[in-house]
Formats: structure tokens, C-alpha cells, sequence
């Protein structure tokens, strides 16, 4: 029998709040946290938003010397994790060498290290050092990134990446949580970080013409899933960081437990580096294997986190695989996308969607989509605009779909 996996900690880095505490505040008010880029020069580029963390002082968390070594997300992961560890009541600092061994670490990311990357060369071939980092190609690396973590705090179990795009932390949630419900770890130190807020990254985002241009006088506006008016995602950064226990250890030590990784379902549409095949099968399908393994139906689900990402294909076929997976429930369930009030954080968004979740079980209050203005008739379900809505919250779905047509969801259950 498969044990249960419950989370026990959690720890945020977001563009609309730094601390759980500011996260919860501000999405249940629905406070966007896109705003004018200030990391670079965007003067000969269309786009000037994003969901850029202003606030955070990095050297908080990491030596100046090692910052100049290492991807923004490491100190954003560091902070985040920081966080889910004292949330959840653990201290490595009074660990013992054995305890470190039963904690894996595993980090979900789309770009991870790509600013990292492109601020190296850019430097290089512009002529304004001689010489790059000697860590260029480790911290280059997306599979170093949880080693970062894991001589962090000292945690000998497991430190694998998984890099599946937008969909990445949703899978590396899932991965933890095999992990714990085959007895292979107790713990986990599990959820998502990305950072890809660098021209390079923009520019190349811009030439595939998914992120808006239209809103860079009023950035707060600019993300706006499921709205008739909308022409594409804004581009983000954050993390989102989960302790995910074996439930009766979790018990044993008196920890609060937020919810229960229940249900777990990923498919490939096997189609289209970029595209989606119109109809939402396939992310129906995957709802769908989440569903059954949690062991319930389309009428046990009170709440859906989704994807929303603002541009026009995604919303419209994610609209469309909700109701075949849900069936004529699809209308009756609140849903609401987190992406309006932060952009779209890539590869982290899943853990971003999970954070905005347990919180929403918590509280009892699902967060608003906010900037929804006058809902494409094509996108037809109740995505709970602002103020938000009070709800009683037992099992929640939280959908993620990714380039190379790949489609992940989890099933949270509420631990009375």
C-alpha cells in the first residue's frame, strides 16, 4: 500500500509578495504584481512588464562572492526554502548527519539558469570582461540548481531537477511525491523556481508573438486570462517551495499539515513544439488520471487553479478539456487563474498554483482573476472574478500545460 504525502511547509518568493504571509494577502485582495522591468534596459524592446520581484535583496540569502557564480534562482530558491523548512518546524542547523539523509531536495524549472547564461556571454562578447565565470557551465547547468539547494542545508537524500517546461514544478511535485509514498524518503524539500527575466530570454519570447505588448502604460492590466481582449502572457519570476512529509511522520512530530498530494495525472498530445491540438484531450485526460488516482469524481471537486496563461489558444482549449474532463460540473465549479495577479513564472507556475491553492483551502476564499473584464465567450466557465469568493474547499484541481504539448495536473485534498 502507497503512503500518503502531505505538505507540512511552505515558503514564497513571488512579484506580488515576499513571505507566505504577503503572498496570501495579496492574492485573496487580488493585488497584481506585474510592474515596468527595472533589471535591464528595455528601451528598444516592445515589452517593458513583467512579474519582476523588486523588492528582494538577494545578498540576504547568498555571499556576494558566490552570487557572482550562480543563477538568480538560486538565492530565490534559497529564500523560499528558508521559509517552507522554519514553516514546517525544522531546523537543519540541529539535525543530525542521519536525519540529513532521510530529506531529498527537488527543484522543478523552465529556464533556470538561462539568465545566468545569457548575462555570461553577453558580458563576454560586448567586450566588458576578458574573462567569464570558471562556474559558466555548472551554474549554467538546470541540474545543478538543487545541488545549490542541498549544500544549502546540508540534505543527503535525492537532488534531482525536473525541467518540462511550464509544467515543470507540477511534475517535480508529483516525483517528490512518489518518492515518499514508496518509502524511498521521509521528507522532501520539493517545488519550483524560475527566473527568466533577461533580454535574451524576452527577445526570443517576443519572436514567437505570445506576450502582450499592448499594456506597458498600465502593467497592472497587462495579464488578463480568460478576457475577449487578451494577446498574450507576461513573463515572470518567483519561487514557491513545499516540505512534503509521509503522513503518520508528519503526525508523529505534531506537524501542520496544509493538505494532501492526492492525485497525480500527466499526458503528451505528441504534436507541436509550441501548439496545442484544439478540443483539450489530452489536458482532459490528465485531469482525468489525477482525479482517479485521489479517488473521486468531477462532483468531490470544489476548486480548479488554473493555467490561464492570457494568450488566446491556451485559455480557449484549456476551457474546452476542463468541461470534458468535468463534464456539465465544469459550469458549476469555481476556478479562478493566479497567473493574472503574478504573469507566468514558467516553469515554477505549478508550484505557484499549489501555494495559491492551499492557501485558498485554508482561508476558505478562492483568489480572484483579476483584469476580467468581459470574458471571451468561447471561455465560458466561472473564473471567480475580483472580489473573490468564500468557499468551502475539500478537493482541488491545479492544471498546468507546457510547450511540447505536455500536460500535468494534481489533485489536493484537505486534511481536516
Amino acid at each position: 500500500m502507497l503512503k500518503r504525502a502531505v505538505i507540512t511547509g511552505m515558503g514564497v518568493v513571488s512579484p506580488n509578495g515576499i513571505g507566505k504571509t504577503a503572498f496570501c494577502r495579496a492574492i485573496l485582495d487580488g493585488k497584481s504584481g506585474v510592474k515596468l522591468i527595472t533589471r535591464f534596459d528595455t528601451s528598444d524592446l516592445p515589452v517593458k512588464i513583467a512579474g519582476e520581484i523588486q523588492d528582494f535583496n538577494e545578498l540576504d540569502w547568498i555571499e556576494t562572492r558566490e552570487r557572482k557564480h550562480v543563477s538568480r534562482c538560486v538565492p530565490l530558491a534559497v529564500a523560499a526554502s528558508t521559509e517552507a523548512l522554519k514553516d514546517s518546524g525544522l531546523d537543519p542547523e540541529k539535525m543530525s548527519l542521519e536525519e540529513k539523509r532521510q530529506i531529498g531536495v527537488v527543484l522543478g524549472t523552465g529556464g533556470g539558469a538561462h539568465d545566468f547564461s545569457d548575462a555570461q556571454y553577453h558580458m563576454y562578447y560586448a567586450g566588458k570582461v576578458k574573462q567569464i565565470s570558471i562556474f559558466s557551465i555548472p551554474s549554467g547547468t538546470m541540474g545543478t540548481m538543487s545541488s545549490e539547494i542541498s549544500m544549502r542545508f546540508g540534505f543527503r537524500g535525492l537532488s534531482h531537477v525536473v525541467t518540462s517546461g511550464c509544467t515543470s514544478s507540477t511534475d517535480a511535485i508529483a516525483y517528490a511525491t512518489r518518492q515518499i509514498q514508496v518509502g524511498t524518503l521521509p521528507m522532501m524539500l520539493v517545488g519550483g523556481v524560475d527566473s527568466p527575466l533577461a533580454w535574451g530570454i524576452l527577445k526570443g519570447f517576443m519572436f514567437m508573438r505570445i506576450m502582450t505588448e499592448s499594456w506597458n502604460q498600465a502593467p497592472e492590466r497587462g495579464s488578463r486570462p480568460f478576457n475577449l481582449d487578451r494577446d498574450g502572457f507576461v513573463l515572470a519570476e518567483g519561487s514557491w517551495m513545499f516540505i512534503l512529509e509521509e503522513y503518520e511522520h508528519a503526525r508523529a512530530r505534531g506537524a501542520h499539515i496544509y493538505g494532501e498530494i492526492a492525485g497525480y495525472g500527466s499526458t503528451c498530445e505528441a504534436f507541436h513544439r509550441v501548439r496545442l491540438v484544439e478540443g483539450g484531450e489530452e489536458p482532459a485526460r490528465a485531469i482525468g488520471l489525477a482525479m482517479k488516482e485521489a479517488g473521486i469524481s468531477a462532483n468531490n471537486v470544489q476548486y480548479v487553479n488554473l493555467h490561464g496563461t492570457s494568450t488566446q489558444l491556451n485559455d480557449r482549449i484549456e476551457t474546452a478539456a476542463l468541461k470534458l474532463a468535468l463534464g456539465d460540473q465544469a459550469y458549476k465549479v469555481p476556478m479562478s487563474a493566479l497567473k493574472s495577479q503574478i504573469g507566468h513564472p514558467q516553469g515554477a507556475c505549478g508550484a505557484a498554483g499549489m501555494a495559491a491553492t492551499l492557501i485558498a483551502m485554508k482561508h476558505n476564499q478562492i483568489p480572484p482573476t483579476i483584469n476580467l473584464e468581459k470574458p471571451d465567450p468561447e471561455c465560458d466557465l466561472d473564473y471567480v472574478p475580483q472580489p473573490g469568493r468564500t468557499a468551502q474547499i475539500e478537493h482541488a484541481v491545479c492544471n498546468c500545460i507546457a510547450f511540447g504539448s505536455k500536460n500535468s495536473a494534481l489533485v489536493l485534498r484537505k486534511i481536516s
